[in-house]
């Protein structure tokens, strides 16, 4: 039979329409303005009888109270409650728990249990803020330099080098050796190991100046806004915040925008806040009580853990954050929170060495945060950084260890996911500063989704009538197969979890041309063979099988055209080329295979005397 799909290929069609007709469900679904409410450690039923308490209390109707996974969610029925709520809870949570606002998605429970979410909003479309950062390659550079000099210092030490000062002025380090035959053995070192400085011989004999090289000091200014871009990423997304955009501007800028933010303040605290840990050794040759009494001995620093418990220890830094390379979390021997750490090979080498000389002495970790925040001052906002230290824990070393180890002294697993993601987010290579600011309202966004929408629908709306129109049934069929070519897509986009933005939408209605496209060349060739004196099944046979070649040619070269849009485009024209792309071969699908199988329901395994096109 010529006109006859067999049982299993019905089935493929119609399941493909209905999975994406599921998956395309959440984005009919609206998002309720809500506020979020966490805290590295994992928030106290106390505290959250607390919040609860202080919402009630403030007048303001939730619609809904959730706490999961140590956080809270609280959903509202308008901004404005929301934002009443957020400054309320702020002002009273203090520094004990971070209050962020959200956009919480109302889907029901049955589709995000199988995965179905709706698609992420763009900047335009949902509203959100917008910044331009600049990475401070000079101080990159500088930090460089830092490292550069204090490991040249441990690299002399290692190999019993004698030397009086290795210390850094101006573009130069500068080291001071006991004798003039000490810089053989110094150039072997610095050849060996610092090939990224270029050494230059002062009219002293005794000293040596290395200064990095432009090409090392490029490389650092690369590295410093790559890992920039992933350490922001890093944390926006795992934080859970927003689907950011970042991307780089230039040679030392960074693009990133947050939809659905609607606090600027809260973006930059997000922003510039870092995390990290620093391992010293702890002062027991001093007395801790002189310390807080204002007597700090001379290359100690004082301290203090979460329970407020003075901790005086050694100036000292073994190992910092940056020389971590992985965390995650997990439980130790005893059953207790624990942070699983790998150092690189620098830090490894550090803390083998000092394990090693200190068995049976007291270590400590010291969790450093540094937030940035801003305050009204007089009726002025005021951004100020502010540095959080506090010991997270002190135990005895045990044994000698170096590349991988265990932090404990956590309060809950919930603490210690929190900090394995920030530490594998890591702290900014470089200082950043932002240069612009821009904020879309939600109203703004909401005014660009009404008239997208409204474009869709028109063009939609006047396709379906020319095809009905001028092709009768056959175009009637036709309507239908573009109709579930719009569900592919949105179900597709949804999958990927992409973000939509203005352009996006205008792939999207392309789309929608282009499928009824194919259609056209199907049906002027049914028409075509009819008019040749062809039997009505034959026709419909030949009409498919001989517009195939042509479809497929018109389908390739615009999807060579999306590709390479999705391959050189930046921001809105990626998108833009994202949905054209799945549109492409969605519309080849429905306009082909899915009009094909209701023809042949309709006209299939019958005998027909004329067609309705």
């Amino acid at each position: 039979m010529q006109n006859h799909y067999p049982l299993w290929k019905n089935l493929l069609i119609l399941g493909i329409f209905i999975i994406s007709l599921i998956y395309s469900l959440p984005n009919l679904f609206g998002e309720d303005p809500s506020v979020q409410v966490s805290s590295t450690s994992a928030l106290t039923q106390d505290q959250v009888k607390k919040i609860e308490s202080a919402i009630k209390t403030s007048g303001v109707t939730s619609k809904a109270f959730e706490f999961k996974d140590g956080r809270i969610l609280a959903r509202f029925k308008n901004t404005d409650d929301q934002l009443k709520i957020a400054d309320l809870l702020r002002d009273q949570m203090g520094n004990e728990a971070t209050v962020a606002l959200n956009l919480a998605p109302t889907t029901p429970a049955w589709l995000q249990n199988i995965g179905a979410d709706a698609m992420y909003l763009g900047l335009d479309l949902r509203g959100g803020v917008h910044f331009l950062l600049e990475v401070d390659m000079d101080a990159a550079v500088k930090q460089a330099e830092e490292r550069y000099t204090e490991d040249l210092r441990l690299a002399l030490r290692d190999k019993k080098i004698r030397y009086l000062s290795v210390s850094k002025d101006a573009d130069f380090i500068k080291l001071k050796l006991k004798s003039a035959e000490d810089k053989v053995a110094v150039f072997d070192v610095l050849n060996k190991d610092f090939r990224g400085l270029k050494i230059t011989e002062p009219t002293e004999q005794d000293q040596l100046w290395a200064q990095i090289s432009e090409a090392d000091a490029r490389e650092i200014k690369k590295f410093a806004v790559a890992q920039n871009m992933t350490t922001l990423r890093n944390r926006v997304n795992e934080l859970g915040v927003a689907e950011p955009v970042i991307q780089q501007q230039g040679d030392n800028r960074i693009v990133v925008q947050l939809p659905g933010v609607q606090d600027t303040t809260r973006a930059k605290e997000i922003l510039g806040t870092t995390a990290t840990l620093e391992y010293r050794l702890v002062d027991v040759e001093h007395d801790v009580q002189k310390a807080v009494e204002g007597h700090v001995p001379v290359g100690s620093k004082l301290y203090y853990d979460k329970n407020k418990t003075a901790v005086l220890l050694d100036k000292r830094v073994i190992v910092t954050g940056d020389q971590i390379v992985d965390a995650s979390s997990g439980m130790d021997q005893d059953g207790r929170p624990a942070v699983f750490i790998s150092l690189n090979g620098i830090g490894a080498a550090k803390m083998g060495k000092l394990t090693q000389a200190n068995v049976g002495k007291p270590m400590a970790v010291v969790f450093i945060e540094n937030k940035v925040e801003t305050k009204t001052v007089d009726g002025q906002k005021v951004r100020h950084k502010e540095k959080i230290e506090k010991v997270i824990s002190v135990a005895t070393i045990q044994g000698v260890f170096s590349k991988r180890f265990q932090t404990t002294g956590l309060d809950s697993p919930q603490e210690a996911r929190n900090l394995s993601l920030l530490l594998r987010a890591g702290a900014l290579a470089a200082p950043i500063d932002i240069v612009e600011e821009r904020t879309v309202g939600p109203s703004l966004g909401q005014d660009n989704i009404n008239k997208g929408v409204l474009s869709f629908i028109v063009g939609f709306v006047l396709v379906v009538l020319l095809m009905a129109g001028y092709y009768k049934l056959f175009g009637v069929i036709a309507d239908v197969a573009l109709a579930f070519n719009v569900v592919i897509v949105v179900a597709i986009l949804s999958l990927l979890q992409a973000t939509l933005t203005l352009p996006g939408i205008a792939g999207i209605i392309l789309t929608v041309g282009m499928s009824v496209d194919a259609n056209v060349l199907i049906f002027e060739r049914i028409r075509e063979e009819l008019r040749n004196g062809m039997s009505p099944q034959s026709a419909i046979y030949m009409g498919y099988d001989r517009a195939w070649g042509t479809i497929l040619d018109s389908h390739v070269t615009n999807l060579v055209v999306a590709v390479v849009l999705f391959a050189f485009g930046t921001g809105s024209v990626k998108g833009f080329a994202v949905t054209l792309i799945i549109g492409i071969l969605s519309s080849m699908f429905t306009a082909i295979a899915g009009t094909r199988m209701v023809i042949n329901w309709v006209y299939g395994n019958r005998r027909v005397e004329k067609l309705s096109i």
